[in-house]
């Protein structure tokens, strides 16, 4: 037996025996400022799989993907689960532009948070079908919420950048998609309007749109019963990162070590004046013996 043959056994071997301890996944606990904690990660195999095709940090840019296009990721509220994300193409009373519009993927773990608001702009008054009565082609979007819609247009269309633009407010319309859930579409194309504002606060000053949060807040899950997962809480205090592995997406704690362990990444504790021996400590012990093993025997065979 040669070498290369030698090696491949080894390999092979080990791959076999220890998987989770020799397969380290490239896991950051930071995503440029923004802290990473279950359910995102930083790639393919951390966080959570059903977030994963979702959420993305490339180049210290933490971003949310739809089938609309990629929004920044501002901000991430881990206690209240709330995911905030501005959109570079929309509206603001600093700025005005077209827009397509946005859109939440049907299979996306996600929900609009209550307090987010859209303000659908320069809008068709005698076309959109946002302005026709319930029934007929309005029966695949929501009436606008003439309610609160008249304060909100008012100072949206104040702001110096949309004065410009010198709309009636009546083109003007608040959307407010709280209880559409995860399939919601907003295609300025079907709706006859030229742009959209989004905020999810007023920063306690209703009068000031200067002042408002633009963006998206969405809420998110971890699961059905909103149960966070204790393996993956131990991996965390530990400094690990949740991630998963395999055909059935195996959950796998990423150490700082680079290793990546089954339960956490435990460093030991003071133990009869000495250190207690970490699960992954004693599985690369058990990796060293197993080769040196290996590599005796064959050289017992040749000789």
């Amino acid at each position: 037996m040669n070498f290369k043959n030698s090696s491949t056994l080894i390999s092979c071997i080990l791959l076999l025996i220890f998987p989770s301890l020799i397969s380290s996944q490239a896991c950051q606990r930071f995503c440029g400022n923004i802290p990473m904690k279950y359910p995102f990660g930083t790639g393919p195999g951390c966080g959570d799989p059903r977030f994963q095709p979702f959420i993305t940090c490339n180049n210290q840019q933490l971003t949310f993907k739809t089938h609309t296009g990629c929004y920044p990721v501002t901000s991430i509220d881990y206690n209240s689960q709330v995911l905030y994300i501005s959109d570079p193409s929309m509206s603001t009373c600093a700025c005005t532009q077209p827009s397509k519009g946005f859109s939440l993927d049907w299979k996306a773990p996600f929900n609009f948070h209550d307090e987010t608001v859209f303000a659908l702009l320069d809008c068709s008054t005698d076309s959109s079908p946002i302005y026709q009565s319930n029934g007929g082609m309005n029966s695949t979007f929501p009436l606008c919420d003439s309610s609160q819609g008249d304060p909100v247009c008012s100072l949206l269309y104040s702001c110096q950048a949309m004065s410009r633009l010198n709309l009636p407010t009546s083109t003007c319309c608040v959307y407010t998609p709280v209880d559409l859930g995860p399939s919601f579409e907003m295609d300025l194309e079907k709706l006859h309007c030229t742009s959209y504002s989004a905020l999810y606060g007023f920063n306690g000053q209703d009068t000031n749109p200067q002042a408002w949060k633009y963006g998206v807040a969405l809420k998110y899950k971890f699961n059905f019963n909103n149960d966070y997962p204790e393996m993956c809480a131990s991996c965390e205090k530990t400094n690990g990162v949740c991630g998963y592995c395999g055909p059935y997406n195996s959950f796998i704690c990423n150490c700082p070590s680079g290793v990546n362990t089954t339960t956490d990444c435990f460093l030991g504790v003071p133990w009869s004046n000495s250190f207690r021996t970490v699960p992954w400590q004693t599985g690369l012990l058990l990796i060293n013996a197993l080769v040196w093993f290996i590599i005796v025997s064959l050289m017992y065979d040749q000789a």
